[in-house]
């Protein structure tokens, strides 16, 4: 196979390519971000991190060690910098050839192409939700600023203020920790019940390394799925008690895992307040759905995650991809005479994208190879 990869911008790295900047449209993480999965079970199977790195990475060692890959391999030759990629269409003949037409544009000229496969590679960090009609007032009555979590970059911003996180993930608990070291006060509004991990486990290994085995997956297939629950419940409380903290309850079976050292010292401290889903804005206040409220809110910051995008595959085939349950394996569009387009990345793991994305990227190179 020889591949050709299209790059909207001018260097690899994608999200981990860190930018002060806003303005671009490139979606980059945050400035103090740090993996949520340890360089043991992050690293590419040909290719591990260098002793050196620590287990948890910032950005910048993330992103160095895709140009060491990229440097390794020689991958760079392959890589077309700078090349939006405008449409991805079926060739007429597409039921007997599987071939795709690709338009492209670099620097205003545009070009086609023709392929006999195409991988869309884009992630799901590219268009944000912002679920604003479920927030009554929000865009109506509410005077302060409202912001997604894309367009936050570090904490000057909101020195001194009184800021609402709407939203428990990763990303929600990593930003109240940070903007309760400089705001006057943070609340966060949450819906669902949430676990809260620690990246450190038992005798100091990463958890991810821990939890991680086959024994343990073995013991989640065997087992009712009713005990597993009871057992990683207990494990999760046996650090702090999370209904104690209004976090999560043993009870229910619906729950969210996040990774975060600080989130309970912060509930404990009162720097980072919980609250339930707001049920509306006035002006300068938030109204939440336990009937408390909270004045003189400042900023509204939703950490609501991103909706994936294909803008650029043609209609019938984008129409169809609701999620990736509509694909094969989370990956291949069924309705497709010959599966010459795979998705790649559109999952949430327990463990690393990076890893389960080669593992797609590896079994669709088989079948494109045939």
């Amino acid at each position: 196979l020889e591949p050709t990869c299209f790059e909207s911008s001018e260097d690899i790295g994608g999200v981990w390519r860190y930018t002060d900047s806003t303005d671009n449209g490139r979606v980059s993480v945050y400035r103090s971000v740090i993996t949520n999965t340890s360089k043991e079970m992050s690293c590419f199977s040909d290719f591990p991190f260098p002793e050196d790195f620590p287990s948890y990475l910032p950005h910048s060692l993330v992103l160095e060690y895709f140009r060491m890959y990229a440097r390794h391999f020689d991958l760079l030759q392959h890589v077309r910098f700078q090349t939006t990629v405008l449409s991805v269409r079926r060739r007429p003949d597409f039921t007997s050839s599987g071939q795709w037409e690709v338009v492209t544009e670099t620097e205003g000229v545009r070009e086609s192409h023709i392929f006999d496969a195409v991988m869309v590679c884009t992630g799901h960090y590219q268009e944000p939700y912002l679920p604003l009609a479920s927030f009554p007032g929000i865009e109506s009555r509410f005077k302060g600023q409202q912001l997604h979590s894309r367009e936050y970059r570090d904490v000057e911003a909101f020195r001194g203020k009184r800021v609402l996180v709407v939203g428990i993930g990763n990303t929600g608990g990593d930003l109240s920790v940070e903007l309760s070291h400089v705001a006057a006060k943070v609340f966060l509004s949450t819906r669902s019940n949430t676990w809260v991990m620690s990246r450190v486990s038992d005798h100091g290994f990463p958890c991810d390394m821990v939890g991680t085995t086959r024994f343990n997956h073995l013991l989640e297939w065997l087992l009712p799925s009713a005990l597993t629950r009871r057992i990683r419940f207990r494990k999760f409380n046996s650090w702090f008690n999370h209904t104690n903290y209004g976090l999560a309850s043993s009870k229910s079976s619906k729950f969210k895992m996040i990774i975060n050292e600080e989130l309970p010292f912060c509930l404990l401290s009162g720097t980072v307040v919980l609250k339930p889903n707001v049920k509306e804005f006035t002006e300068s206040s938030a109204v939440f759905e336990d009937g408390t409220t909270e004045e003189n809110i400042d900023v509204v910051l939703f950490a609501t995650g991103y909706n994936f995008s294909f803008p650029f595959l043609e209609e019938s085939v984008r129409s169809t991809i609701d999620d990736n349950r509509s694909l094969y394996k989370c990956i291949f569009p069924p309705q497709l005479e010959k599966p010459t387009l795979a998705i790649i990345g559109l999952i949430q793991l327990t463990g690393s994208i990076m890893v389960g994305s080669e593992m797609q990227a590896r079994w669709v190179t088989g079948v494109f190879a045939g």
